[in-house]
């Protein structure tokens, strides 16, 4: 499924997403240095280590609910270790230095990657971790993959360990090797409602419904929590180099609506003070330039009056607002601020505040900025290539670029890049057709892009290879549909271009991941109502059911959603209306999670609104005692739909 940035699903090699990339240089020299000291002090510091480490994650307890599932998941598997380590400091005699001292130190870089990982799902951003919830998702799949290489050369003779730890790291490794990036069941009500309040051209992005929910999914309800997101927003801001300044805004125009709903004030939590971690100074928030919240060396002033210091690629990408005040600016001309640049040197000159050498060199920006864009055009020109080789290294090239920022979005769509990968959709290259499909899905995020895509007709071609791609490039078609689908006259395209029943196809014989984009993809084009009459014509209903009844799938509240769209179809009344089905859906009511509890109401609600036979056989299946306790403790819009269903049996009763 599809929500923001870094979509794509590919699996990641050695110099993709590494994440030894998270322990410091310095570690990694120091580790290297280390192995030639052999000995017990060293084999039981590392093992000590790892053991602690694992150790303080199992008493993490408080991860954010987009990725607390997942979370779990990972120190489960951890904690399979801690045997192994307690029989490793028991050897006594440590073998040598090239195997085992290696094995340990890998072993360590892992853990300290999963525990950078788990701390920021612990105290990060609920709203950036909720909108990169993908990219989250794939760096959990790369410690899997990381882990079960090291565990995979396991010197187990060397260091006699027993047959009991060995079978135990063996399933583990089994279950690194199953473990999939989409492991967690994603919330399609959560992603859906993210992209619609994103959009910049969707009019619901400031429904008070919509903001209600996220702010109750995202627990972000109470003052409290707004204060702790607001530290946790600056905290990324300030070392996540490469957040885009529109995700920055998005971001923060987010926390405000959240603000508005508990009557606190909004503000702009960029102009706050700030405190310089290495000196612990307060830096003044006039020296700060709002896009990068850094001090300011080059400050200028903008058509709006702000004053600004880094606005150069805010431009470049194409935007011709202010990024501090959202207003469209009269022209684009900027005016050095010398006065306040001699202000912020003679500060830093009295405080022995040194500014960062990063910021001391604009043209080396720019610089780099150029070389990206000579990168881009000559991968663009490379597709118009006759040779074959040379096409699917730059499709493949640009899938990843696609993938790693916004900014790179912006690029290739500038470059030219769009016509021409729909040009290679309908290539007789297999290993061409999935990158170039899995291009478009990643360029996609882009709301301009979404346009571009579908005005160079490329809709009917990626239906086309949801229809006869291979399993990965069928996958990304989905996705890339549901992508497409925000926009509401792709819903219609999609449509009447015969684009459901291979997404239908795909959520009955697909594989786990393949049917949920392909549930992702059925619910959004279903809120379009004919497409409702055309997903019932494709035999939709068959499918939703099975994945009723298999809950090990986890696609339960995703199924009821779309069959409570469907049951606003006469058409799917009747096909859903089956004795069985109602027999399902109080089960639920009786003994599912809160969610669907909700769910299955809603659809019953609906199902006996329109014929009162449904709500006399949900009573034979014992539905009204089920529904007086949820109308007490379900959640809100449960108890709002036990309470109606009530009702309408009270009406059946006196008819």
């Amino acid at each position: 499924m599809v929500v923001m940035d870094n979509v794509d699903e590919e699996a990641t090699g050695d110099g993709e997403n590494n994440i030894e990339e998270d322990v410091t240089a310095e570690e990694s020299t120091n580790d290297e240095n280390h192995e030639e000291e052999v000995g017990g002090d060293v084999k039981d510091d590392l093992v000590g280590e790892i053991i602690t480490t694992i150790e303080f994650l199992d008493n993490i307890s408080d991860y954010r609910r987009t990725q607390q599932k997942e979370c779990f998941n990972l120190v489960r598997r951890l904690k399979i270790l801690i045997p192994l380590m307690d029989e490793i400091r028991g050897f006594d005699e440590f073998p040598s230095p090239e195997s085992c001292t290696h094995f340990l130190y890998r072993l360590r870089k892992v853990i300290l990657a999963a525990r950078k990982l788990l701390e920021t799902c612990n105290n990060g951003s609920k709203i950036f971790l909720a909108l990169d919830s993908e990219m989250i998702m794939t760096r959990f799949h790369s410690i899997y993959e990381k882990l079960n290489r090291v565990l995979a050369k396991i010197p187990f003779d060397e260091l006699k360990i027993s047959d009991e730890v060995k079978d135990e790291v063996g399933s583990l490794c089994k279950q690194l090797k199953k473990a999939r990036r989409r492991t967690d069941t994603q919330d399609i009500e959560l992603a859906v409602d993210m992209m619609v309040v994103f959009s910049k051209t969707d009019p619901r992005n400031a429904d008070s419904p919509i903001i209600e929910r996220l702010a109750k999914k995202l627990e972000l309800q109470t003052t409290e929590d707004l204060k702790t997101e607001a530290i946790a927003i600056k905290t990324l801001i300030q070392e996540k180099g490469g957040l885009s300044i529109e995700t920055q805004q998005h971001i923060i125009e987010l926390l405000n609506k959240f603000k508005k709903l508990q009557g606190v004030e909004a503000t702009d939590i960029l102009c706050e003070p700030v405190i310089n971690k290495s000196t612990s100074l307060v830096l003044p928030h006039e020296f700060l330039c709002p896009i990068t919240l850094e001090i300011m060396q080059d400050p200028v002033i903008i058509a709006t009056g702000q004053v600004i210091s880094s606005i150069q690629k805010w431009f470049d990408a194409g935007h011709k607002t202010c990024p501090k005040t959202r207003q469209t600016l009269e022209h684009l001309s900027l005016a050095p601020n010398y006065a306040l640049k001699n202000i912020i040197l003679q500060w830093c000159e009295k405080n022995n505040f040194k500014i960062p050498e990063k910021e001391t060199s604009l043209h080396s920006e720019d610089d780099s900025e150029e070389q990206q864009k000579d990168e881009i055009s000559l991968l663009v020109e490379a597709l118009s290539s006759s040779q074959l080789e040379e096409q699917r290294e730059s499709v493949k090239q640009m899938r990843l670029l696609a993938r790693e920022n916004p900014e790179n979005r912006v690029l290739l769509a500038n470059a030219g890049a769009i016509p021409l990968l729909v040009q290679l959709l309908s290539y007789p290259d297999s290993g061409i057709q999935e990158n170039a499909v899995t291009t478009l899905l990643n360029l996609s995020i882009d709301e301009t892009n979404k346009k571009l895509i579908s005005n160079e007709g490329a809709i009917p071609d990626i239906i086309e290879i949801l229809q006869y791609g291979n399993r990965e490039a069928r996958e990304n078609s989905a996705a890339a549909l549901f992508s497409l689908s925000m926009l509401d006259e792709n819903k219609v395209t999609i449509g009447l271009s015969n684009g459901i029943p291979p997404l239908v196809d795909l959520l009955q014989h697909g594989t786990s991941r393949g049917k949920k984009d392909a549930l992702t993809a059925l619910f959004n084009l279903s809120l379009n109502s004919a497409n409702k009459g055309r997903a019932i014509d494709a035999g939709i209903v068959q499918p939703l059911l099975q994945l009723l009844k298999d809950r090990n799938l986890g696609m339960i509240d995703e199924a009821l959603s779309i069959l409570l769209l469907l049951v606003s179809h006469a058409e799917g009344r009747q096909a859903i209306g089956q004795l069985s089905f109602i027999e399902t859906l109080v089960d639920f009511i009786r003994q599912g999670t809160p969610k669907n509890k909700e769910c299955a109401a809603s659809v019953l609600l609906e199902l006996g609104s329109n014929n009162s036979s449904f709500i006399l056989a949900a009573l034979q299946f014992g539905v009204y005692e089920h529904l007086v306790e949820i109308s007490s403790s379900g959640t809100n819009r449960a108890q709002r739909k036990a309470n109606a269903l009530i009702q309408l049996i009270s009406k059946s009763e006196q008819i």
